[in-house]
């Protein structure tokens, strides 16, 4: 039986620190490393290292750079979580945490508040809630065809729910076209942050998410049996899958909601972890985690300085990244066992 070894474990962490260093230190001005890493150090009650850096320094670290760092921590980890929770409850490899439509709705949600309530302000809210509509209107649909049905039932109600929201959502483009670019850009994600109020808003969500899945990821194992064979072994595969969903949906609705449809990390990251470690889900979530965090952080720190001074969005480095994977994934898919 696979288990989550300690070097494994190190390993995360250190791509984890290595990737806030480096999105801390590099930019448009450039800061050391070492000194970055003195100063974040200062951060801790009772450490008082000298960095080297002056009054100005520090104030782009922990004002500008820092919290967006976190922020993109936060988000990765989050959504390589739910990525990897989705893939245990559908039995599927390719599972991404938008599949119950929570893009659409995160989408369509944006959408009204950039074009008809007219607030930029208001997105996180009406995304999170659009995201949570929609994966609640895709479990109502799915179990209308049977409460007894595969979780194939659940996908197509999805597809359902996704499509409709996405013609109203274009709908409402077609009505307030002076919204378009506005809303284009949130939907191409963006880790773009005012101080610590975004990572603060998510970081609830993180925490309370974090420990449902993880406290019941040896019941994904579980279900990749078979519904009757988990049934057998005395597990509830119904109310388990249940939790499982609300817990990733709401993770990936709290993460859409201050960065915007970043994609490709539900799938690249624990897919990889998958293909390292062994098919645990034991294994495979923490992991990914540690891995989805370290991953969007780097893929942060190459949108804002590839092009730089200008900034490509997330979403687009993220499927730079991601298409290709995604190409691979598809032609080993039949070797790997889930």
């Amino acid at each position: 039986m696979t288990r989550l070894r300690v070097s494994w474990v190190l390993l995360g962490v250190a791509a984890v620190v290595v990737a806030a260093i480096a999105g801390v230190a590099l930019g448009p001005v450039r800061l050391p490393p070492l000194g970055v890493a003195a100063e974040l150090l200062n951060l801790i009650p009772g450490v008082h290292l000298d960095s080297g850096l002056n009054e100005r320094e520090i104030a782009i670290i922990i004002e500008l750079r820092l919290p967006r760092v976190v922020l993109g921590l936060l988000v990765g980890a989050m959504l390589a979580l739910a990525g990897g929770c989705y893939q245990g409850v559908f039995r599927n490899p390719l599972a991404d945490p938008y599949l119950l439509g929570v893009a659409a709705g995160a989408g369509l949600g944006a959408t009204v508040a950039i074009a008809v309530h007219g607030s930029a302000g208001a997105v996180p809210a009406f995304a999170f809630v659009g995201a949570l509509t929609a994966v609640g209107l895709t479990y109502l649909l799915g179990y209308a065809a049977g409460r007894d049905r595969s979780t194939s039932t659940l996908i197509l109600g999805g597809i359902a729910i996704s499509s409709f929201l996405a013609a109203v959502q274009t709908y409402l483009l077609q009505r307030h076209v002076d919204t378009i670019r506005e809303v284009y850009s949130w939907l191409l994600g963006r880790l773009a942050t005012d101080g610590w109020s975004d990572t603060l808003m998510i970081a609830p969500y993180a925490v309370v998410t974090a420990i449902v899945v993880l406290l019941l990821r040896r019941e994904l194992d579980v279900l990749s049996v078979g519904d009757a064979e988990a049934a057998s072994l005395g597990l509830h595969p119904g109310r388990s899958r249940l939790i499982l969903v609300i817990a990733a949906s709401l993770a990936t609705a709290a993460a859409v909601a201050v960065s915007g449809l970043i994609g490709f990390v539900g799938i690249i990251v624990p897919h990889l972890v998958r293909l390292l470690t062994g098919a645990s889900y034991r294994v495979i979530l923490p992991l990914s985690m540690l891995f989805g965090a370290a991953f969007l952080a780097i893929a942060d720190l190459a949108a804002r300085t590839v092009v730089a001074p200008a900034e490509l969005p997330i979403g687009v480095v993220t499927a730079f990244l991601g298409a290709p994977f995604f190409i691979v994934v598809l032609r080993t898919t039949r070797s790997v066992r889930v």
